[in-house]
């Protein structure tokens, strides 16, 4: 979930964990979009010159909801090829309990960098750069994981190139790295979380460890359709799901979940 930092988000992280509590949730991870060097989409993230502030904002919201909800801090990073160096830092300057790793094949830089008129063989280059941000050991696990179906919706067809989504999938398992099932893809282009079933089923005949996520960018996505997204996971083959506290994966079994959801 995000903050306004972000210029796309709205509500105080106080919303969200108000949300969270309402819900009856133990706890929430609150995971803004980074910033990025040589102002890179900066319509979408916060400023270098404001990670102070967003710590600052965090920190104030975790005080206020201590012993009702516990706030997390984390962080959304992109990645792609080169930005590794960046990153590192970035990641040391705070201690983060989850960092998610991000390839957002819509940003204009992105396309300018990568696409090269063939809508497949982009969709081809975004899997491969998945596995390559799993790989870098900088992230805990990769976010919305079929999000380039949306960039160009009528060319995509996971079933053609399930050979090389198979063989990124094989990259990310052996990394160790966990994968989002992102439950904002229902409001997206094509209206299926990300991944779709196709992709999940692979992940879990890989058992590549899972986390459900929201992607809030309104308080009131807080644990949205996170009923439906066990159902789709139970379907997949999994039977459990993942978060982050300090940077380590804790388990929580679906039948510990009491039907919270």
């Amino acid at each position: 979930m995000h903050t306004p930092l972000c210029k796309h988000a709205t509500g105080h992280p106080d919303e969200y964990a108000d949300a969270a509590a309402k819900l009856g949730l133990a706890g929430i991870t609150i995971t803004c979009h980074c910033p990025l060097p040589d102002g890179n989409s900066p319509w979408a993230r916060m400023d270098i010159s404001q990670l102070s502030d967003y710590l600052s904002l965090i920190e104030g919201t975790r005080k206020k909801y201590l012993g009702k909800v516990d706030v997390l801090l984390g962080l959304e990073s992109d990645y792609y090829p080169g930005i590794e160096s960046w990153l590192k830092d970035l990641h040391a300057r705070a201690p983060f309990n989850y960092i998610l790793g991000s390839v957002h094949p819509h940003i204009d830089e992105y396309k300018k960098n990568f696409y090269r008129g063939d809508a497949r063989e982009f969709q081809i280059t975004y899997f491969k750069h998945l596995a390559d941000a799993a790989e870098s050991a900088l992230f805990d696990s990769i976010s919305h994981p079929d999000l380039v179906k949306n960039c160009y919706p009528t060319e995509w067809n996971p079933n053609k190139i399930i050979d090389e989504i198979r063989a990124s999938l094989d990259r990310i398992a052996k990394s160790g790295v966990a994968m989002e099932l992102n439950t904002s893809g229902l409001n997206k282009e094509i209206k299926e979380m990300n991944p779709g079933p196709v992709i999940l089923r692979e992940m879990c005949i890989r058992n590549i460890p899972v986390v459900i996520g929201s992607d809030s960018h309104v308080p009131t996505r807080v644990g949205a359709d996170f009923g439906r997204a066990i159902k789709i996971l139970t379907e997949a083959g999994y039977t459990e799901t993942n978060y982050f506290v300090n940077r380590k994966r804790r388990t929580v079994a679906f039948s510990n979940l009491n039907n919270a959801f």
